[in-house]
C-alpha cells in the first residue's frame, strides 16, 4: 500500500516526439486512479514511467514520499498486469503465480500459502494444474492478476487488461477487479481508452488528451461538470451533442441561448452559474451549447412543462437498443430541413445534427418532425476560443498547464515573425533534449577516463 506522487513529468524521445508534458497528480493509498483517452494520449507512456520501463526525461515521481526516478523497477516494489497477459505457454497455472515468488527465493512454504490463496480469491483453485492454452480469455487474465497478487506490491499498474475480451467477458472482469480492489485495499493505477471502464472502476480518472492532463475529477463529476469541449465530447455515450451559439438577455435579464435558429431561455439558478456573463450577454461572442443525448426528450409531459427549452426536429435514423431508443436529427427549417432546390436534407447533408436518446417505448418513427424539450438544467456552455466552460462547475478544474500556454504564444509570436511554428514547439523541449545529451556525453568521457587509467 503506497502513495504517488508524480511532479512535473516529461517524457520527451530522442527524435524530439513530446508524449507526456507537465503531468502532476497526488494519487492517495488505496486509491483505484484510471488513466483514460484516445490512443496515443500518453496514458501508457505515464503508467510505464511509473513501473520503470520508461526513463522519466524531466520531473520527479515520489512513492511513499521517496524518490523513484533513479530506482530499478524490480526495487519499486509495484505490479504490472500487461494487456496481453505474457503468461508463460510452457508453465502450469501454478507455476505462472508462484515463478516471481521463486525467483526471489522465497520459501516453498510461503509461495505455496499465496499462490493458493490467491487462486481462491481470483476462483482458479481448479486450474492450477492447467497449461494457458487451456483457459479461456478471462481466465488467462485472472491469472496474470494472481501472479502480481501474489507478490503483495505496493502499487498494482494494469494497462488496458480487458481490451482482449469480449463484452459480456470484460463486463464480469470490471465487477472482479473491483471487488478485488475493494478486498486487497491496495493502490491501483489503471489504463483504458473505454470510458465505460473509467467510469464504473475508478474512484479518480484522469483524461488525457496529446500527452496533458484535461481534467481529474470523480467519475460523476466528470459527466456532470466537464471542465472543457474535450472531457465533455470523450464521456457519454453517445457523445454530447454541440452547437454554435450566442448568449442574449432581455430588458428583464432573462437569459437566452440562440442556436441554429432556436432560441430557448436558461432559467434563473442556470443562468447565475454563468462566470463573466457580461463578456457574453448581447455581445455577440461566440460559445458552443453542449446538451446531452439523454437530456432530449419526446415525452409528452416533459414537452408541456418545458415549452421554453422545446425545438423542431426531423428524425432521420431510429435505433431501437432495447432499453433505449437512439434519434439521430437534424433541426428543421419551418418544420423540414431543406435544401436549395427544396428537397428534404438527411443526415448525411446536414452539418448540424444531433442525437436523442430516448425511452425505449418511444412511438417516434423515422423521417416525422417532433418536438424535442432540452432538460436546461443539465445543458453546458463552453467558451467558444478557449474551449473552457463558463459555468461554474463547484469547483471544477481545468488543466491547462502554463507550460503549455507559454509555448502557444511562444508560437503565435514567431507565426506572426514569419517563422516556423513547429521549429518553436520543438525549440521549447530542447532543454531536455540536451540534458539528456549532456548526461550521456559526461556518462561517455566518464568511460574514456575510466578506460585511460587503467591503461
Amino acid at each position: 500500500m503506497a502513495s504517488l506522487r508524480l511532479q512535473d513529468i516529461y517524457k520527451v524521445y530522442q527524435s524530439g516526439v513530446v508524449a507526456v508534458t507537465d503531468f502532476t497528480l497526488d494519487i492517495e493509498d488505496k486509491e483505484f486512479i484510471v488513466f483514460v483517452g484516445p490512443s496515443g494520449c500518453g496514458k501508457s507512456t505515464t503508467l510505464r514511467m511509473i513501473a520503470g520501463l520508461e526513463e522519466i526525461s524531466d520531473g520527479d515521481l515520489y512513492i511513499d514520499g521517496k524518490r523513484m526516478n533513479d530506482v530499478q523497477p524490480k526495487d519499486r516494489d509495484i505490479a504490472m498486469v500487461f494487456q496481453n497477459y505474457a503468461l508463460y505457454p510452457h508453465m502450469t497455472v501454478y507455476d505462472n503465480m508462484a515463478f516471481g515468488l521463486k525467483l526471489r527465493k522465497k520459501p516453498k512454504a510461503e509461495i505455496d500459502e499465496k499462490v493458493k490463496e490467491a487462486a481462491r480469491i481470483l476462483g482458479l483453485e481448479t486450474y492450477l494444474q492447467r497449461k494457458p492454452k487451456a483457459l479461456s480469455g478471462g481466465q488467462r487474465q485472472r491469472v496474470a492478476l494472481g501472479r502480481a497478487i501474489v507478490r503483495e506490491p505496493k502499487v498494482f499498474l494494469l494497462d488496458e487488461p480487458l481490451s482482449n475480451l469480449d463484452a459480456k467477458l470484460r463486463a464480469q472482469m470490471r465487477t472482479e477487479i473491483t471487488k478485488l480492489h475493494h478486498r486487497l485495499a491496495t493502490t491501483f493505477i489503471y489504463v483504458t481508452h473505454d470510458q465505460v471502464e473509467a467510469m464504473t472502476m475508478g474512484t479518480r480518472i484522469v483524461v488525457m488528451k496529446d500527452g496533458f492532463i484535461q481534467q481529474v475529477d470523480a467519475p460523476q463529476k466528470l459527466y456532470d461538470y466537464p471542465a472543457n469541449l474535450f472531457v465533455a465530447g470523450f464521456i457519454g455515450t453517445p457523445q454530447m451533442n454541440f452547437f454554435d451559439a450566442t448568449l442574449t438577455k432581455d430588458a428583464e435579464g432573462k437569459v437566452y441561448v440562440e442556436f441554429e435558429g432556436n432560441k430557448v431561455a436558461l432559467p434563473k439558478a442556470k443562468s447565475d452559474k454563468i462566470i463573466n456573463g457580461e463578456e457574453y450577454f448581447n455581445t455577440g461572442k461566440p460559445v458552443v451549447f453542449g446538451v446531452r443525448p439523454e437530456d432530449l426528450h419526446d415525452e409528452a409531459s416533459f414537452i408541456n412543462t418545458s415549452r421554453e427549452t422545446v425545438i423542431n426536429v426531423k428524425v432521420d435514423v431510429v435505433e431501437k437498443l432495447g432499453a433505449e431508443t437512439l434519434l439521430y436529427c437534424v433541426f428543421a427549417k419551418d418544420g423540414v430541413d431543406v435544401t436549395e432546390d427544396g428537397k428534404v436534407k438527411s443526415l448525411v447533408d446536414s452539418a448540424t445534427q444531433m442525437i436523442a436518446k430516448v425511452d425505449s417505448r418511444s412511438k417516434t418513427e423515422r423521417d416525422q418532425v417532433i418536438e424535442l424539450a432540452i432538460d436546461i438544467m443539465h445543458s453546458h456552455l463552453f467558451d467558444k476560443d478557449t474551449e473552457l466552460t463558463i459555468l461554474d462547475g463547484e469547483g471544477t478544474k481545468a488543466y491547462v498547464p502554463v507550460v503549455e500556454l507559454a509555448r502557444q504564444e511562444e508560437a503565435k509570436k514567431k507565426a506572426a515573425e514569419g517563422g516556423d511554428e513547429k521549429a518553436v514547439k520543438g525549440n521549447f523541449f530542447s532543454k531536455l533534449l540536451k540534458k539528456k545529451d549532456a548526461t550521456v556525453s559526461t556518462e561517455e568521457t566518464a568511460d574514456d577516463n575510466q578506460t585511460a587509467d587503467e591503461e
